[in-house]
């Protein structure tokens, strides 16, 4: 959990540079992508990341600009990496204007529980990573490259110059 608003920023900020690296790669033939029939696709989840209502950092009081959780997907893939990366800047300033070191330690209540906004934003960035993983899933399936989070995808090996490890 987060004892300052910097030390979420720079989380965050690096956090989203990894999931807009994932969604600038997606083309607009890869969004209809499904892991099974009846659920989500690529570009579902994709918007999933996008939206500003009726989530976490909503119900933690913050309030920014970004499209609205009931607005269909875009059929452009260029659309949602590029709403992805102006809500991220939105995110960041709110976060910048709205909270204060001491404001992390107030409760909110979040899902029936009560959550200490510090929490909220840390369950945030643990929300988008799940999903991000969701995300290279689909990808692979829909034969784009992906790129590492917290290490090389096996692709980026033979760049770091080595074989990638055997499975």
């Amino acid at each position: 959990m987060y004892t300052t608003v910097e030390g979420f920023i720079k989380d965050y900020q690096g956090e989203a540079a990894t999931t807009q690296k994932l969604l600038d790669t997606l083309t607009d033939e890869s969004l209809n992508q499904q892991v099974a029939p009846g659920y989500r696709t690529l570009g579902h989840l994709a918007w999933h990341l996008v939206h500003n209502d009726r989530g976490i950092l909503h119900g933690a009081g913050l309030s920014f600009e970004a499209p609205s959780a009931t607005d269909e997907p875009p059929v452009s893939a260029a659309t949602i990496a590029q709403s992805y990366r102006a809500t991220t800047e939105a995110i960041l300033e709110a976060v910048r204007v709205q909270l204060t070191d001491a404001k992390l330690q107030e409760n909110v209540n979040m899902f029936g529980q009560t959550w200490t906004i510090s929490l909220t934003l840390y369950n945030y960035l643990k929300h988008e990573v799940h999903h991000r993983g969701q995300l290279t899933i689909l990808m692979r399936q829909a034969g784009l490259a992906v790129t590492g989070a917290y290490g090389p995808a096996k692709q980026e090996w033979a760049y770091l110059g080595a074989p990638a490890p055997a499975y």
